[in-house]
């Protein structure tokens, strides 16, 4: 049975899976049918205890089992879910360690054990996903803060907090009233939804690499994956082949009687020509994916929103169009060649960003970089901005992004408190409208800045970013933090916050691994020069 990490995916060859999880909090599984845009169909595609069952989909007991062949053909994938179940008391911190399984035709094939960082009450544990003609399975993680409720509208399901008619209530989890239950009256069709939750229906939820899926976004993370494997398989040939010419060799000078004859040599000769080939043939097949994954993505430049887009794409000159994503620079590994992969992410950002420097100046241009993209992602929604910047690291662009600023740039430590507090007070109003059902989609789009951490913060800053990335989600709010990693702090709130963003590397040799294969790649990070004219075209605040 396979491990599962985070973002990694497996092909699936069985018919018939079956899901189940364990953990120290009492649960709940359901089940999503979701289309291309990760949104249900309809309500009868949220399989749950009142509703036990859809095509290809069946909850029994504590188990979900999906019958491949059966599912609907115009389904994307099942997304396969816990919760913590409302008929018992909650546990403190949330769901705790949750422990996944999938089974293939009975058969124990894959466990991912995932512990939420910021005691979330639901989670997607894993993806049964369409790859061409086949099925995979991906582990994904991704927890809501807000419960299963806020889950579900993320994925296009209407939900109200009572029945119409309590007697109708059935199961146990249904006994308190406090799981939401679906809605009938919304016709089909995918991206057909009403959102009462925190997310908009362009900032769809997505999830920790790699289910980072829709449109532009799922075409680049597609790329990375063929790349990926392709990666993988020439590593794989080169190991392949110098492990056996090792062998052969030591074969071809085993016998003392034989080791300096005429035909050792040809043995040594014929050994060191059939790893050659095998090293060439590996390098050849590379070579030819790697040319097919550059016409790839020249081709996709073309239609790129510029979020997503190099920053030579004609997107940078028309009108600017939504994107799921941003783009944070280019993958590469100088010694499989040079093939130059964009690394991009969801957006709003599912996971704050830690920029890892001890410097924050000699960052500015990576950071006026992701601001371009993110001013970029959502044309059709305000934006507004907020920044920390200590050491006045930013003061080649702050000046361009004043009628997107929420407030003049922090520059004192003193200040620092009661801006975050703002922003947090935001997210607990938007939190109790949500739970209380006057919740609506966040009509803007927020940026956080918070640079130079954590020197100058208080202990009380920390947990109020904390708070903000539990929360943020709810007013649309993505965050960017710069500073040394301190996922090893004495702080422990430092330290958890730290675990619970996704790091970037500014230090030549720090390797990101790949979620498929495990293949190391450098990230060269987007960065904008502190030229007046290329700021002015690319951080567009309107």
């Amino acid at each position: 049975m396979i491990q599962l990490k985070a973002g990694q995916n497996v092909p699936l060859t069985g018919d018939v899976v079956r899901f189940g999880a364990k953990a120290d909090a009492a649960l709940d599984v359901s089940a999503l049918v979701v289309a291309e845009n990760l949104k249900v169909f309809a309500p009868e595609d949220f399989v749950f205890y009142n509703q036990p069952s859809a095509p290809g989909v069946r909850l029994d007991k504590d188990e979900v089992t999906v019958a491949l062949p059966e599912v609907r053909g115009d389904a994307k994938a099942v997304l396969l879910v816990v919760s913590a179940d409302p008929a018992v008391p909650g546990r403190p911190g949330g769901l705790g360690t949750v422990t996944a399984t999938l089974s293939e035709n009975d058969r124990a094939a894959a466990e991912f054990v995932v512990t939420p960082s910021a005691g979330e009450a639901a989670l997607i544990c894993l993806e049964v996903y369409r790859r061409g003609t086949g099925w995979r399975l991906r582990a994904v993680g991704q927890g809501y803060a807000g419960g299963l409720g806020v889950l579900l509208t993320a994925h296009g399901v209407e939900v109200e907090d009572e029945p119409a008619d309590p007697s109708a209530r059935t199961g146990s989890a249904a006994q308190t009233g406090d799981v939401p239950q679906p809605t009938g009256a919304r016709p089909p069709g995918p991206g057909v939804h009403t959102m009462a939750g925190p997310m908009a229906s362009e900032a769809r939820s997505a999830v920790a690499a790699p289910l980072e899926v829709g449109h532009g976004l799922e075409r680049l993370w597609m790329i990375f994956e063929d790349a990926a494997r392709s990666a993988a398989a020439l590593v794989s040939a080169r190991d392949y082949a110098a492990k056996r010419l090792d062998q052969e060799l030591s074969a071809a000078v085993a016998d003392p009687a034989t080791r300096n004859t005429p035909a050792a040599d040809a043995a040594r000769r014929a050994a060191q020509q059939r790893a050659d080939e095998l090293i060439a043939t590996a390098e050849s097949n590379h070579q030819r994916d790697s040319a097919q994954l550059v016409r790839e993505l020249a081709d996709a430049d073309l239609m790129l929103p510029p979020a997503l887009a190099s920053w030579d794409s004609p997107a940078w000159d028309k009108p600017v169009t939504p994107s799921d994503g941003i783009r944070l620079g280019e993958l590469y590994a100088r010694e499989r060649g040079t093939l130059r992969v964009p690394y991009c992410v969801p957006v709003p950002l599912n996971r704050p960003l830690w920029i890892d420097t001890e410097s924050t100046r000699a960052v500015a241009p990576v950071v006026a970089a992701l601001l371009s993209r993110l001013l970029t992602s959502a044309p059709g929604r305000r934006t507004l901005v907020d920044v920390i910047d200590l050491t006045g690291a930013f003061g080649a662009f702050t000046g361009l992004l004043a009628p997107v600023l929420n407030g003049p740039p922090v520059t004192d430590h003193a200040d620092i408190s009661e801006r975050l507090q703002a922003l947090v007070q935001a997210a607990e109003l938007a939190e109790l409208a949500f739970t209380s059902g006057m919740g609506s989609p966040p009509k803007e789009h927020r940026i956080l800045i918070a640079a130079d951490f954590p020197h100058g913060y208080q202990s009380s800053d920390a947990q109020r970013i904390g708070s903000l990335i539990v929360r943020g989600e709810l007013i649309g709010l993505s965050t960017v933090i710069i500073g040394g990693d301190e996922t090893d702090s004495g702080d422990a709130t430092v330290a958890m916050l730290a675990q619970s963003c996704r790091h970037l590397p500014t230090v030549d040799g720090t390797p990101l691994f790949d979620p498929w294969t495990g293949s190391p790649w450098q990230l060269d990070l987007d960065e904008l020069p502190q030229d007046a004219g290329l700021l002015a075209r690319y951080l567009r605040t309107h």
